[in-house]
């Protein structure tokens, strides 16, 4: 199976159309690229014309000419591994200072907690700070934080792109709750240096949420409201989980975008989702947690169930109408869902009640199909 995946100028450009911040997130992660990788992706990209004057540098024995491509790429992956090893230091670095910030933070007194000015990165930051009754402690936002109500009267200062670092250090918070992937870590960086304090929200897998819940309820001095709230979210996944657990799999597909059309595997969020009601993804195990795959890919599957988020839906412009085709089981049947997109991407509690419908939903095509034996990889 060939699986073809996008450039980084192409998820920048997929990044500015959606109206989802999750999905911005992932086109962002693939754009955090080297700037001579980004050069190298456009040159390749575009056909090249040799011109006379590059034929004479070339007959004249420029010395990057007479490279061998060997060299050429052993001297680009060396550089690449010189930066992501930064990059990881740095990250680590980041986490550690993070970690004595909170415990910086979390040793005052419950009354100076609660009176925190903070500064929530993300919209599943200010959706799970508002479920723990912090809410009114949220002084500014980035673009897409839009639930609860509440939520859309918060000053937003950045987006997933770009942070507005002098406005955020005019505002002289208490605190900066950082989503650790999905803002920009040079942003960050900047934010370091003018001394803001940044501690780091990074739930990674559904069970973390409740984790999540706990950590913003330590921070803001709210600690029984965030233990209900993660108990009451834990015994609902645990709930899922115990349903769908035993069930025969059956053949799933996951469109989160469609142009480029792009889907989820390994450990992303929508994949844990899938798993969680005992769906089976024909691309789980791509070398990526969102590959970009093709049509024709996807119909060989032949799906019996497949999962397009509202955004995405057959009425919306540019998005793929799969009951044209007819061949594959789930255009035959009817069994094209279409979960709201702002709940099931974002890692907050209220995604548990969205994913519960969509298991539900699998479940009656389940049904339909009468699976009783696994489908073969």
């Amino acid at each position: 199976m060939v699986i073809s995946w996008p450039t980084g100028l192409t998820t920048l450009c997929l990044c500015a159309f959606t109206f989802s911040a999750f999905t911005c997130h992932i086109a962002h992660a693939r754009t955090q690229v080297a700037t001579s990788e980004i050069a190298d992706i456009a040159e390749s990209a575009t056909p090249r014309a040799a011109s006379a004057e590059s034929q004479a540098h070339q007959a004249d024995g420029d010395d990057e000419g007479h490279k061998g491509n060997g060299e050429r790429l052993s001297e680009k992956n060396e550089d690449q591994h010189t930066n992501q090893a930064k990059s990881a230091k740095s990250a680590t670095i980041r986490l550690a200072e993070s970690d004595a910030i909170f415990q910086e933070i979390t040793a005052l007194s419950k009354e100076k907690r609660q009176k925190l000015r903070i500064i929530a990165l993300a919209p599943h930051i200010v959706e799970s700070m508002f479920e723990v009754g912090a809410g009114q402690q949220i002084i500014a936002t980035t673009a897409h934080a839009d639930y609860p109500e509440a939520a859309k009267d918060i000053l937003q200062i950045g987006n997933y792109a770009r942070l507005q670092i002098e406005k955020i250090v005019q505002l002289q918070p208490d605190v900066v709750i950082a989503w650790k992937t999905g803002n920009p870590g040079d942003d960050l960086s900047r934010l370091k240096k003018y001394k803001v304090k940044v501690i780091y929200s990074n739930p990674t897998t559904l069970s973390q949420v409740a984790d999540e819940l706990l950590m913003l309820g330590q921070l803001t001095g709210r600690e029984a409201a965030a233990e209900q709230a993660a108990t009451a979210y834990t015994t609902q996944l645990n709930s899922l989980k115990t349903r769908y657990a035993q069930q025969a799999p059956i053949r799933t597909f996951y469109e989160l975008w469609s142009r480029p059309l792009r889907t989820v595997a390994n450990n992303a969020w929508p994949q844990q989702q899938l798993a969680l009601c005992g769906a089976q993804n024909p691309f789980a195990h791509a070398n990526d947690d969102y590959p970009s795959v093709g049509l024709e890919q996807v119909l060989v599957t032949l799906p019996q169930v497949i999962i397009q988020p509202t955004q995405h839906a057959a009425d919306t412009p540019d998005a793929l109408n799969w009951a044209k085709w007819q061949h594959i089981p789930a255009a035959q049947n009817g069994f094209i869902f279409h979960p709201n997109a702002d709940k099931v991407h974002r890692m907050t509690s209220r995604m548990l009640d969205e994913v519960a419908l969509m298991c539900e939903q699998i479940d009656k095509a389940r049904q339909f199909y009468q699976v009783d034996t696994p489908v073969s990889e």
